[in-house]
């Protein structure tokens, strides 16, 4: 069995967003899964030196144009947050902690906290918010918003999240989305397609 792709992002990434859409779609074509790992880009940027896009003369104004025009290519719904650049810190301890409980579930909630970020702009910073949205996507489970809170308050997932961005940063990762795939590194949005043909061929 082929080794998982490793899709890392940063849940206030709009292109983290629009490759969270088509990654696990391009992996099954050629017979592979994909493991996420939400990172913190904030702690990133301390090591790179760089700042969040939107914070960046000319950068921050492309990006906003960018993101609409991906949107309507693919037909993704988005809606530009008021609230962008989001904090990710709930959302990611969120996750880790149904990854570690529900790992089938734990996508589900990813998903579901992208599209209230970029598809309906819903600022999905506060844990209140993360809660709410884990609580009526796993709701069938038993999972309530109650839990989700105190896992988001976990020291135990609080370690669990800076011990996954270490890593990240240790194996090169620097910006949303990155894909490592059998070792060799893809950072963006607009590497999915070499993705797609270094599956295929093997790589170059």
């Amino acid at each position: 069995m082929p080794d998982p792709i490793d899709f890392y992002f940063d849940f206030g990434s709009p292109y983290g967003y629009f490759a969270s859409l088509r990654i696990d779609e391009l992996a099954a074509k050629h017979g592979r899964t994909v493991t996420w790992h939400p990172v913190l880009l904030g702690a990133i940027f301390k090591v790179t030196g760089m700042k969040p896009n939107l914070e960046q003369p000319l950068r921050g104004e492309y990006l906003t144009h960018d993101v609409g025009r991906i949107a309507r290519l693919t037909g993704a719904p988005f809606t530009f947050p008021d609230s962008a650049p989001a904090n990710g810190v709930a959302a990611s301890r969120a996750f880790y902690w149904l990854t570690d409980h529900h790992p089938e579930q734990a996508k589900l909630v990813a998903r579901a906290l992208f599209h209230a970020h970029f598809g309906e702009g819903r600022d999905i910073g506060p844990a209140d918010t993360v809660a709410e949205v884990a609580a009526k996507t796993l709701g069938s489970l038993g999972i309530d918003r109650a839990a989700v809170t105190a896992a988001i308050q976990d020291p135990i997932v609080k370690d669990r999240l800076r011990s996954e961005v270490d890593d990240a940063v240790e194996r090169g990762v620097f910006g949303s989305p990155f894909f490592i795939v059998d070792g060799e590194p893809f950072w963006g949005w607009d590497r999915l397609d070499m993705v797609d043909r270094w599956l295929a061929t093997g790589g170059w």
